[in-house]
């Protein structure tokens, strides 16, 4: 393990954009390219925005140590290209030859690494497969700062989220990992509306939460709060077995869930109409599955853009490929991977799905303020990476200092270490979580 790799494990780095991929195992590949991913294409989040607006010398300083761990030759920059103060001033702490930038159009999903990697290097990734398969390193822009911190020795026990949506005072700021949904809204001015639900990393791929003792965790992005009413919402909530018995009866196989998957568009044997194909051929609608669903990334644009019956071909793609696996079946792509034609003229500008997910109001700036928010208690997850869950070291009653090592896994694991995100006593260890209040 180089040092670099050491050091991310120590300080607990994992994927900031979402996965949490524990960094340390991504420090130990050698590659041609670390590819640094600041697209953030979910609609109304503006998190990467703001960080690497006010934060590039750190993200520049994460990309060097990457590029030297992993001995790539190059390090780029994936950036909007509307972003125009964040290529600014990322491009101004450039001063190393190995690196440089690639803009990006403001399309959906931009950001999905198999799509970064095409554009960054014009590499495909084979199917089903990882960057590494063609000599590149993805990391989220949060993560590089991460990097730049646990050099020093700084663990990471802090977020930067974006709240926006129905709040009174949208914004982005740094918060203590821990620190609940309910401050998290309070400290963006309160909702606007009496009743709300919340999307929790984004619309399209995060989680909806009527939980406001949620925590924020190592891969929340921040929270989209919209009224109880909101047309995502009350589509998200029905039972996965109404979604199917819709599918079965509606689904007129126009195909046009396929013509704009975006993995099917690089290449990718992604079809989500067969998938609903399987709906109607089964007595119960989901016995039995066909396996077109396994190079799926969940991006969301089938169900919530492309359908013109508003039916749900991503919750069924969600639905096979989790099936699939319990039953030990994996689907081997037997076509070369070769990009559509149409590909280019069918990407989803995120103003026209804005308008389609009827969210157009609600997209304004979450500027960044640097804020000192010290919750009365943390919540720490166990289970804030991909992985097996860490293990507490510590006992109800204890004495903890911010920063302090209080879970971890095993050093053959794959997991991460979690740190105090504030100084107090640990009031609680539950199955999943342990509680510090300050």
């Amino acid at each position: 393990m180089n040092n670099l790799s050491e050091q991310l494990r120590t300080a607990g780095v994992v994927g900031a954009g979402g996965a949490g991929f524990p960094s340390a195992i991504k420090a130990q590949s050698q590659v041609e390219y670390v590819l640094a991913n600041g697209a953030e294409c979910e609609p109304l989040l503006h998190k990467d925005f703001e960080l690497m607006c006010h934060f590039p010398a750190e993200i520049v300083s994460g990309m060097k140590l990457m590029l030297d761990a992993t001995g790539a030759t190059k390090g780029r920059f994936g950036i909007k290209e509307k972003n125009a103060h964040a290529v600014e001033a990322v491009s101004s702490k450039i001063d190393d030859p190995r690196m440089d930038l690639v803009l990006l159009g403001d399309f959906y999903p931009s950001g999905d690494e198999y799509e970064l990697v095409y554009t960054a290097t014009g590499r495909l990734i084979p199917a089903a497969g990882i960057p590494l398969n063609v000599g590149c390193v993805v990391a989220n822009v949060e993560t590089l700062y991460n990097a730049h911190f646990a050099a020093k020795g700084v663990p990471v026990t802090r977020k930067i989220v974006s709240v926006g949506g129905a709040v009174n005072n949208p914004k982005s700021f740094w918060v203590p990992i821990g620190t609940s949904f309910r401050d998290l809204i309070a400290l963006a001015g309160g909702a606007s509306v009496d009743e709300f639900g919340m999307f929790v990393s984004g619309i399209m791929m995060g989680t909806l939460s009527f939980n406001l003792d949620d925590v924020v965790t190592k891969t929340c992005g921040g929270i989209i709060v919209l009224p109880r009413h909101h047309y995502l919402i009350t589509r998200r909530e029905q039972p996965k077995q109404t979604m199917m018995k819709i599918g079965k009866s509606a689904c007129d196989q126009c195909s046009y869930c396929t013509e704009f998957c975006p993995r099917y568009l690089l290449g990718y044997e992604v079809q989500p109409h067969k998938v609903m194909r399987s709906l109607g051929f089964t007595t119960t609608g989901v016995d039995i599955w066909n396996q077109w669903a396994e190079l799926c990334c969940s991006c969301g644009l089938c169900t919530l853009y492309a359908c013109p019956e508003d039916l749900f071909p991503k919750e069924a793609c969600d639905q096979s490929k989790g099936d699939m696996r319990s039953k030990g079946l994996k689907f081997v792509q037997s076509k070369p991977v070769e990009v559509h034609p149409m590909k280019e003229g069918r990407r989803v500008p995120l103003s026209m799905l804005r308008k389609r997910l009827k969210v157009d109001e609600y997209e304004r700036e979450t500027p960044f303020e640097e804020i000192q928010f010290t919750p009365a208690k943390v919540v720490l997850k166990l289970k804030q990476h991909a992985g097996k869950p860490a293990q507490p070291l510590v006992a109800k009653g204890a004495k903890v200092k911010a920063g302090a090592l209080v879970a971890n896994v095993a050093d053959k694991e794959l997991g991460a270490a979690i740190h105090a995100s504030i100084s107090g006593t640990v009031v609680a260890i539950n199955e999943d979580s342990i509680e510090i209040a300050g």
